[in-house]
């Protein structure tokens, strides 16, 4: 919703908004290795609602030959630095020809505090998961910051106000004619996976009106158990309200579908991903009003991301880079010891 939110204050500057997206080689190049896809980011990107276009495998440094290329009269840029691997500034070029734009960072919230936040998932207390497996002797530093702390005990900085929702929100009510879809569920880390459904539930109708219901976070950890929802409710609401398919957002749903819920909102179809439906606290299903009335559907998103894989994702990364560090050092320290004993033979 980070992201999300950049875009929008970008288009908010012009009329059309093209987004350069980068290739899983420049960004390994750069940063490190990518959590989604090239493929998976080029669909999240053109699901948020204030894209226009996507560039895909742009160049991670912009020149004016991109800006011209697509016709471009300027770029945004959030306004913290972005360097390439050898320190220089990757908007220097635009800068100087005066076609830079600059936006606001939106506070609270960075890819590695959530990347921390999945990480802090692997500790003993937070999870159900084997004590003997592999990451289990990593767990001390995968919670830590640079600086030895966990900046991620705190979970969230992100403040919620009723203007960002605002900003967010399409402020569109159900015109005549429009199909009233209900679908609820947590929707943490707004991936991919959610993204298809949502699609594949907007075309389930000529003009679709879609409401997504989401629970709050001790509902979710109820259902989902472990250190689930990773996103709190505020930034949730967020990172749905961005998507394109979605034209409401009911902020804290029950968990059962009730006849009230259905009434209210004038539903007339609710819709539900292959995923299993955990029962509510009482043990009924919480789609029995939905079924009973002959509206509920099961979609199939055709994705099988889930907010789960991108944890384990998270964790063979950093395993893979703690292992290559490892190896660096290791490769370093005979290199000095082999000179060491050259030094030695030579007195």
């Amino acid at each position: 919703y980070g992201h999300s939110n950049q875009l929008r204050q970008a288009r908010a500057m012009g009329d059309y908004l093209i987004v350069g997206v980068h290739t899983d080689e420049e960004i390994a190049k750069h940063k490190g290795p990518p959590v989604f896809t090239q493929e998976e980011r080029y669909k999240m990107v053109q699901a948020i609602k204030w894209v226009d276009e996507i560039a895909p495998g742009a160049p991670y440094v912009t020149t004016l030959e991109t800006l011209d290329k697509y016709n471009c009269d300027f770029c945004v840029h959030g306004d913290d630095i972005t360097l390439t691997i050898d320190g220089k500034d990757t908007y220097e070029e635009v800068k100087a020809a005066g076609r830079y734009r600059e936006c606001k960072r939106t506070q609270g919230v960075s890819t590695t505090d959530l990347v921390g936040r999945m990480l802090l998932m692997t500790k003993a207390h937070h999870s159900n998961i084997d004590e003997d497996l592999d990451y289990r002797k990593h767990t001390d530093n995968f919670g830590k910051g640079p600086k030895g702390h966990s900046p991620w005990t705190g979970v969230s900085q992100f403040l919620q106000t009723s203007q960002k929702i605002i900003q967010f929100a399409s402020g569109k009510e159900p015109q005549p004619g429009d199909s009233i879809i209900y679908v609820a569920g947590a929707f943490d880390l707004f991936h991919i996976g959610h993204v298809a459904f949502l699609e594949k539930v907007h075309q389930l109708a000529e003009k679709p009106y879609i409401i997504a219901g989401l629970h709050f976070d001790q509902e979710v950890n109820r259902y989902k158990g472990k250190n689930y929802p990773i996103m709190n409710i505020h930034e949730r609401t967020l990172s749905v309200l961005a998507c394109r398919y979605v034209s409401e957002v009911v902020i804290g749903a029950p968990y059962a579908v009730t006849a009230d819920l259905l009434d209210h909102f004038r539903v007339m179809l609710v819709c539900h991903g292959m995923t299993e439906v955990v029962p509510d606290k009482d043990g009924s299903d919480p789609y029995q009003e939905p079924k009973r009335r002959g509206i509920f559907q099961l979609v199939d998103s055709g994705s099988d991301l889930t907010t789960d894989l991108i944890v384990q994702r998270i964790i063979k990364n950093r395993l893979e880079f703690e292992a290559r560090n490892q190896k660096k050092e290791a490769k370093e320290l005979a290199v000095l010891e082999a000179m060491k004993r050259l030094e030695e033979e030579k007195h």
